[in-house]
């Protein structure tokens, strides 16, 4: 799974993405600071079985801390898209081409207003941020557009001759960019198009590639600078439609430096932390520190962790299953206890998983197993979130 972060420059993306990574990377105050992306791992929090079946759990793919198993996603920075990225506006369509495999956004917005659509720092308040979420949907829609535009005609062609279905039509289009023919399906049955494809103009074309972008590339915004920004501000940006969390990126990378510094007890995720008995603080980093506390406690955190498993658990609808080999001792082949934690689609099958553990177990599937009611169910046994499978395959 993969998480793009997105936003115009100078907005705190690749602040955000250090915080949620922890990953060495170049911040600074001016545009176009990061040119490659980033690449990082961050990780999400669900409950681990572990304490509800009374074992003790040895993890293979994920940790697991105080029975929450602390599960990897990727995390991705491109640079600052600007508008008109995607006709290569700023290396527009570069940036835009790093970002085909993410299974979802976070829209990184300048929440105080203090940065113009280029990122060029002005004063809070000074421009709209309602204008960065509204220019990057354009912006990834225009650019799924040209990719569909681009050898359509040929191909819509061929399917009047064959009457070939629009879903596999521009199926064939977009399969560099992680969307699947269902997503296409729904977003074809959501816009009114030309029965005959070679009638396709821009128009339909953008109509369509809006709600591919919804069903395929869902996102989440990330309030920035949350802490210098008006409640309006706040308050508009989340009458936009998409989910919409206040962050502190700034906050959350100082406190995971200062936590490793030994300074302060602090975990992701949490509304607080604490200073260590006996750190030796200079009046500045109290005076920092007091700030960040308030500003905290306004807010409920940083945001930042809420940002990651908001994507993960709620915008992409992911539970969490965890395959064994041995039902009574949750192990497996090396006797690991509950070793991998697999984030699934909500829906998916026994099966389903059986293809994400290994093509070949999929294919020869003959069963499963729940290994916390020792049940044996079916291929379409709909799998719950926390459930322990075992997949019993034809050898």
């Amino acid at each position: 799974m993969q998480i793009g972060i997105v936003g115009k420059p100078n907005v705190g993306k690749s602040t955000l993405f250090g915080a949620a990574t922890m990953a060495p990377v170049e911040i600074a105050n001016y545009p176009f600071t990061t040119i490659a992306p980033n690449k990082g791992v961050a990780y999400v929090r669900t409950p681990c079985p572990c304490r509800e079946l009374g074992v003790r759990c040895t993890p293979h793919n994920s940790a697991c801390v105080n029975g929450t198993r602390m599960v990897p996603v990727e995390v991705l920075d491109v640079a600052g898209l600007v508008p008109d990225a995607w006709e290569g506006k700023g290396l527009g369509n570069k940036f835009l081409d790093d970002l085909r495999q993410a299974d979802a956004f976070i829209n990184v917005v300048d929440a105080a207003g203090s940065t113009d659509l280029e990122g060029n720092p002005g004063n809070a308040g000074q421009f709209d941020p309602m204008e960065d979420v509204t220019f990057l949907r354009r912006e990834l829609e225009m650019w799924m557009r040209e990719i569909v535009k681009n050898g359509l005609s040929k191909i819509a062609r061929q399917a009047k001759i064959t009457g070939g279905k629009p879903e596999t039509i521009l199926h064939e289009r977009l399969t560099g960019l992680n969307v699947t023919e269902g997503q296409i399906k729904e977003a074809v049955r959501r816009v009114d198009l030309p029965a005959d494809p070679t009638l396709w103009n821009d128009d339909n074309l953008l109509a369509l590639c809006k709600e591919i972008r919804l069903l395929s590339k869902p996102m989440i915004i990330a309030m920035n600078k949350a802490d210098i920004a008006s409640d309006a501000n706040l308050d508009r940006i989340r009458s936009m439609g998409d989910r919409a969390v206040p962050t502190l990126a700034e906050t959350e990378l100082a406190l995971k430096k200062a936590a490793a510094a030994g300074m302060i007890e602090y975990t992701a995720g949490e509304a607080s932390f604490t200073v260590k008995e006996g750190a030796s603080l200079s009046d500045g980093q109290k005076k920092a520190l007091g700030y960040m506390a308030e500003k905290m406690s306004a807010f409920g955190g940083t945001g930042i962790q809420q940002c990651l498993e908001d994507a993960v658990f709620r915008i992409l609808d992911r539970i969490a299953a965890y395959p064994v080999e041995d039902e009574t001792k949750y192990t497996d082949h090396f006797g690991r206890v509950l070793p991998d934690c697999i984030l699934m689609p909500r829906g998916s099958t026994a099966r389903d998983l059986a293809y994400k553990v290994h093509t070949e177990l999929g294919d020869k599937f003959i069963r499963a197993v729940n290994a916390k009611t020792k049940r044996t169910v079916g291929a379409d046994y709909v799998l719950q979130d926390g459930d322990v499978i075992r997949i019993v395959a034809d050898r």
